[in-house]
C-alpha cells in the first residue's frame, strides 16, 4: 500500500508538468483525421495534438450547419463548448487552419489570412479546402476517417 502511494506521488510532478511545456503554436500533426462534407464537396483535415482537438474528435460524428462569416472564414456552431485546457496564443496563423473560437463555441475554418485572439488551432485542412470559398450556408457532416 505504501509503495503504491510513493509511486503515485512520484508520478504526479510529471503529469502536472506535461502541460507546462505544451506550446499552443505547435503544429504537431497526429493520426486524428476527419472528413467534412457539405453539398458535393468533401474536405479532409489532420488534427493537432492538443486537448481541444481530442475533445472535438470525441464528439464525432456531427451534423451541423456551415455558413459564411466575414470575408475569410466559414463557421459551424458545436452543440457544446470544447475544453480550453492547454490553450494559449499562437502567432503563425495561415489560411486553411481549422480553429475553435472559445467565446462563441464554434468552429472557425479559415480560407484567407486571419488574426484573432480567442482561438485554439485544432488542425489543418489537407484536401478539398478550396470548398471553403463557396458562399452560402449548407448542412455539414463531420466524421472520423
Amino acid at each position: 500500500m505504501l509503495l503504491g502511494a510513493v509511486l503515485a506521488t512520484a508520478a504526479l510532478p510529471r503529469v502536472a508538468g506535461s502541460q507546462e511545456g505544451w506550446d499552443p503554436a505547435s503544429q504537431e500533426p497526429t493520426e486524428m483525421k476527419i472528413k467534412m462534407t457539405f453539398g458535393d464537396h468533401a474536405m479532409t483535415a489532420t488534427l493537432y495534438d492538443n486537448p481541444s482537438a481530442r475533445d472535438f474528435l470525441s464528439m464525432l460524428p456531427l451534423h451541423l450547419t456551415i455558413d459564411d462569416y466575414s470575408s475569410n472564414e466559414k463557421i459551424a456552431y458545436l452543440a457544446r463548448k470544447l475544453t480550453e485546457e492547454g490553450s494559449g496564443p499562437f502567432s503563425n496563423e495561415q489560411p486553411y487552419d481549422l480553429c475553435y473560437f472559445m467565446p462563441w463555441g464554434n468552429l472557425a475554418m479559415f480560407y484567407a489570412d486571419y488574426r484573432h485572439p480567442g482561438l485554439i488551432r485544432l488542425g489543418r485542412f489537407d484536401e478539398g479546402e478550396h470548398a471553403l470559398h463557396i458562399r452560402g450556408a449548407f448542412p455539414l457532416r463531420i466524421e472520423r476517417i
